[in-house]
């Protein structure tokens, strides 16, 4: 049995779970989420705590057991409060701006980058080097935030590029003059 499987979910004041026909759907204030559940994987909801429910003991059962649960979770979390990415912009001049959908980005190439928001995902610049990627579906904000950083990926000379808030760049050294040698 998986020991992350075998933990109750809390579902807070406001939220919903239903397990029909081999789907889980959790409804919420910030929106609803549903995923389909394969195996032989139960989903038991009582007194305000959803349980995760393995009917057998084999091996794939045990894994999709805590993976289920882990989703789930995500999915309750997602639906009650929400997830969120921090994006920094960093390079001389460069700049990111909301116009309508689209995130427009300068970041150093011959012309800005668009990028457009995708359904179910906020996207706003607090600074014009901040980028908050926000939504329910903690699997998709990942996603976007990667995508917005795979535009420029930090480089490890000057640290020039898009990163996460609060991620580390390893800078290496530059190119010596060579002098003094012989």
């Amino acid at each position: 049995m998986s020991r992350i499987g075998k933990l109750s979910i809390a579902v807070p004041a406001g939220v919903t779970v239903d397990f029909k026909d081999g789907v889980v759907t959790v409804k919420g204030a910030k929106g609803t989420l549903s995923q389909k559940i394969t195996g032989a994987i139960d989903v038991k909801n009582e007194n305000g705590h959803v349980q995760v429910v393995a009917l057998d003991d084999a091996q794939q059962t045990n894994a999709l057991h805590g993976l289920y649960r882990a989703l789930i979770a995500n999915m309750v979390k997602g639906v009650s409060e929400g997830y969120s990415k921090g994006l920094e912009v960093k390079g001389v001049g460069w700049r990111a701006a909301m116009q309508g959908n689209k995130l427009v980005l300068n970041v150093g190439f011959s012309h800005p980058v668009e990028f457009v928001q995708p359904e179910g995902i906020k996207i706003e610049c607090p600074s014009q080097t901040e980028i908050t990627v926000s939504g329910v579906d903690k699997v998709l904000v990942g996603q976007v935030a990667a995508d917005l950083r795979a535009i420029r990926v930090p480089e490890p000379y000057h640290g020039y590029g898009i990163r996460y808030k609060g991620e580390h760049v390893e800078h290496k050294e530059g190119k010596t003059s060579g002098k003094g040698k012989k």
